[in-house]
């Protein structure tokens, strides 16, 4: 019998920090086979490693995956309220958040009975036994293992314990885990869905734990019980994960259950080919999503890492990654995170955003930047949007690389001022003053050709009035074109900063 007649996938990520860019590929994985097969995407915490707990990073979690636009079908979610509600549970130990679903609770926390009413099932049917060994005794074993050359592992000790003096240790109250009986000397075979069938020897298998001796599931039990108790039918996960699926395979085993389907995702690498790792640069979602990188781009760019869609395409929205993505486009070869293809996608994603859409994301960039007290209408954003589009890659460029439209210049460019600004620069510039300062409501073509004529009157090239202007108005020398940006400006403010750059820069010339 089939674990479930509809596909059911997991994320199930652990509360220790940020959500990693790994992590979100598994989710975003996940998320897009639920959805191309119309089945159902689950959102499980697994938080039963309480020394690697972190205060917040459930929430954090959750924040990040809306943000990236991975809604799932069931687990815990953010609430502004802590009351009960229909086919809800709450939650005691996560202030906030509610969880909805028909097999919740979806928080390992929350569980513990679960998981020891399965262990005892197994301990009563011999697959599994209480180890009361202390953390001395198992260390001088691990040594003498070594000092052998022999695999060190538990070497079942305990499991020759009789009922009675298994009895008597629990009722002293000595601390004690419960292992899972291994059987040596047997092919434990697992045909997975990407890297196809890999083999494992028992006899290299510990007696791995099962219950740690705080009461806690380890991560391996409540794994298996709870994707069995969930009836996921396909665990999507990272390719790390490989050499703990024997241990997960033999409980199946040991508990009768059939197995899920498994996928191990390709690992992701430096360019370097090393790891993916912080010493290296960003790892984790929220560091990306602070630098300003789209939403859109970052989840486009994770989803090529490890699958392609058989084409040269490399753009998607989400919806699109949804119609082409399948198992078998993934590889195996290990995914190369290449931080240029990440910023051209954020680019390309910028450039075909609406007008509209850009506009209310300058409007949030300048309400937190230094620009925050100040009041810019639309149209005149829009005028800035239109000049900049081909210039930027992320939001943060308008107020970075273009602050000349949101405040006047302070300083300017030094190179630029001793190759552009010559002693009859001046002179120049005013007689330019004079003739935009009979202009009224000019464009852009106007300011052009007015500049060409007073060139001409001063019988030196055009050049040498663009650059001069250019760096009054903007005190830098590069920028989309010069009478846009005049144009943008407005006749009173070009005039008002081509009359303070002489007043400025002149002296420095003079004086140098």
């Amino acid at each position: 019998m089939a674990i479930s007649e509809k596909f059911r996938v997991r994320f199930a990520p652990s509360p220790t920090g940020y959500l990693h860019v790994g992590g979100l590929r598994t989710a975003l994985y996940n998320y897009l086979f639920a959805r191309k097969n119309n089945g159902v995407f689950v959102l499980r915490i697994e938080d039963t490693d309480r020394t690697r707990f972190v205060e917040g990073a459930v929430e954090n979690l959750l924040k990040t995956l809306e943000w990236a636009g991975l809604e799932y079908d069931e687990g815990p979610k953010i609430s502004d309220f802590r009351l009960p509600i229909s086919n809800s549970i709450d939650s005691i130990n996560y202030p906030g958040v509610v969880q909805l679903g028909e097999f919740g609770s979806y928080i390992q926390s929350e569980r513990l009975e679960i998981y020891k009413e399965h262990v005892h099932q197994l301990v009563e049917k011999k697959k599994a036994f209480y180890c009361f060994c202390s953390a001395e005794r198992l260390e001088q074993l691990r040594n003498e293992q070594q000092q052998k050359n022999l695999q060190t592992k538990y070497d079942k000790f305990c499991l020759h314990l009789s009922q009675d003096e298994i009895k008597k240790k629990l009722t002293d109250g000595l601390p004690y885990v419960v292992r899972l009986n291994v059987q040596q000397k047997q092919t434990i075979i697992v045909d997975d869905l990407i890297r196809g069938r890999v083999e494992f020897d028992s006899s290299l298998i510990d007696d791995q734990i099962l219950i740690k001796s705080d009461g806690y599931p380890t991560y391996h039990l409540a794994n298996v019980v709870d994707d069995h108790l969930m009836k996921i039918t396909h665990v999507i996960r990272g390719e790390e994960w490989l050499p703990s699926t024997p241990k997960h395979v033999l409980l199946y085993d040991a508990f009768g259950w059939e197995k899920p389907n498994l996928a191990h995702l390709p690992l992701l690498l430096n360019p370097d080919k090393s790891k993916l790792s912080k010493r290296q640069g960003d790892v984790a979602v929220e560091d990306y999503r602070a630098k300003g990188y789209l939403k859109d781009a970052l989840v486009n760019f994770v989803a090529l890492l490890g699958w392609n869609p058989g084409t040269e395409q490399e753009f998607f929205y989400l919806n699109e990654l949804v119609e082409q993505f399948s198992l078998e486009r993934v590889h195996q070869a290990g995914a190369v995170f290449n931080l240029d293809k990440l910023n051209w996608l954020n680019f390309e994603h910028l450039r075909k955003k609406s007008d509209a859409e850009v506009l209310q994301m300058l409007k949030a960039e300048l309400s937190t930047s230094k620009f925050s007290g100040k009041q810019f209408a639309d149209d005149y954003l829009l005028r800035v949007i239109e000049a900049m589009r081909p210039r930027v890659s992320f939001i943060k460029d308008f107020t970075e690389q273009s602050s000349y439209f949101f405040e006047a210049p302070t300083q300017y460019e030094d190179d630029a001022v001793k190759k552009r600004w010559k002693e009859d620069t001046p002179v120049h510039l005013r007689k330019l003053i004079e003739a935009y300062s009979l202009l009224e409501n000019p464009t852009k073509e106007l300011y052009e050709a007015v500049l060409h004529k007073t060139a001409e009157s001063l019988g030196i090239g055009n050049g040498k009035l663009i650059h001069a202007v250019r760096l009054s108005v903007s005190g830098v020398s590069g920028g989309p074109g010069l009478f846009d940006i005049l144009f943008i400006l407005g006749k009173d403010e070009v005039i008002k900063r081509i009359n303070t750059a002489v007043e400025k820069i002149t002296p420095i010339i003079t004086h140098p």
